[in-house]
């Protein structure tokens, strides 16, 4: 560990000294290599974490994605500017903190370690990653693909660590600050390690979106978007729709249209072409998952499909009559199960809403899209999407509050977290 952290320090030195337009001329080598060999890496991302086939392609594509766009505004994001005091001169530069740490999570094991990265790395800094214990095979090949892309030596290293040594990393001072995607409990901790030693953390952690569809909505393709929005990679993902808010005049057709929708999803080998869901990355997983909706139900709430575990594969799950003090109301679900709650107007919508210890996105469904623009302030909520799930965009900054963490990821925000922004004032006599 001190070995990797040193030769990551000694790097650093030299790498922020390269002009900017250096750093990002290996942004191309990076995005042509994850097209060139997408194949290769999508099925490691398959076997390691059970995603189907087109989901994991799908995530080593927008990873390209994600270079060409640092590639083509960093310049802009990092210039210095200027600004008009009373001195002679003033302005701002972007200069990097250091060497970073990433703690990165299994569920986008290709996509959360790049959108980590990228900008990390251009902004000046070097990173060590440590991966998530049960996908060693992404980390060990992420940082082969940086070194093939010709990022000097130890401006990427992969970090094969359990997690009780994590602690003696961020206490580290050559480790200028941290990126943690991850659990609630796991933001806990490196906060508290990270507070100990002044150090500035970035925690994108867990989430319970709502999905509200409202009485005008359009609803053939409100429920078409729901589905991909609780069942993509087998609903494990923080931004997934998890408690979905209906509007009682519309919610029979709603649950009809749903659970023929999710019932029609094809379950198989993850590595088929036309495998839309998998099993869970873990049994352990499955198994809590498994819990929260039994005690759900023995709480009043009604199965309307799915239900049943077998090992590590839950099926595709549809509750109703589902009240906030229940478990998968108020607890983050890890997998695909959808709740199905009622509301008469949107005040209580949004009440509902924010019911909730997490803040990290919402959906809104309606034809009156003026009217709602209006309702978005009383969200409490990292992002709002109108008539489309939540996503994250290279191109918007991603994040949330409460509980779901601090810090954004993406975008020029997300450049410019690991950057000591520094303040120049000249005066000429």
């Amino acid at each position: 560990m001190e070995k990797i952290i040193a030769i990551a320090d000694e790097t650093q030195i030299l790498w922020s000294k390269k002009p900017l337009i250096d750093r990002l001329s290996f942004l191309p080598n990076l995005s042509s290599l994850l097209i060139e060999h997408k194949e290769e890496y999508a099925s490691i991302i398959t076997s390691e974490m059970h995603k189907p086939i087109t989901q994991a392609l799908a995530e080593v594509e927008k990873c390209a994605l994600l270079c060409k766009y640092y590639y083509e505004n960093a310049e802009t994001f990092l210039a210095t500017k200027s600004i008009k005091t009373d001195a002679s001169e003033s302005y701002v530069v972007y200069e990097p903190l250091g060497v970073i740490l990433g703690i990165m999570p299994w569920n986008f094991p290709f996509w959360q370690v790049f959108r980590f990265a990228v900008p990390t790395l251009i902004a000046g800094n070097t990173v060590v990653v440590k991966h998530a214990s049960n996908v060693p095979k992404c980390g060990e090949l992420i940082e082969s693909i940086f070194n093939a892309a010709g990022f000097p030596k130890g401006c990427y290293q992969n970090l094969p660590i359990p997690s009780n040594k994590v602690s003696n990393i961020i206490a580290n001072p050559t480790i200028k600050a941290v990126s943690l995607t991850g659990s609630e409990q796991a933001g806990v901790a490196v906060a508290t390690e990270a507070g100990k030693h002044l150090k500035k953390c970035v925690l994108e952690l867990g989430g319970n979106n709502a999905f509200i569809v409202l009485e005008d909505a359009v609803l053939e393709k409100a429920v078409a978007i729901a589905v991909n929005a609780r069942m993509q990679n087998a609903g494990q993902s923080c931004i997934a729709a998890k408690r979905f808010l209906v509007h009682e005049t519309i919610l029979d057709a709603f649950i009809e249209k749903f659970k023929i929708a999710i019932q029609n999803l094809k379950t198989g080998n993850p590595l088929d072409r036309d495998t839309q869901i998998g099993s869970l990355a873990r049994v352990d997983l499955a198994e809590e998952l498994e819990q929260q909706v039994q005690k759900s139900i023995q709480m009043g709430a009604q199965l309307i499909t799915g239900g049943k575990r077998y090992e590590a594969f839950f099926e595709p799950t549809i509750l109703t009559d589902v009240t906030p003090i229940m478990p998968v109301f108020k607890e983050e679900t890890f997998g695909p199960v959808a709740v199905i709650t009622t509301f008469k107007t949107i005040d209580e919508a949004i009440e509902l809403s924010n019911q909730s210890e997490f803040g990290l996105g919402v959906s809104l469904f309606t034809q009156d899209v003026d009217f709602i623009k209006t309702k978005i302030s009383a969200f409490n909520e990292g992002a709002v999407f109108i008539n489309e799930m939540v996503k994250s965009d290279p191109r918007l900054p991603f994040g949330g509050i409460k509980k779901s963490g601090y810090g954004r990821e993406l975008a020029e925000e997300g450049l410019k977290e690991f950057v000591n922004v520094k303040t120049v004032v000249i005066n000429i006599l």
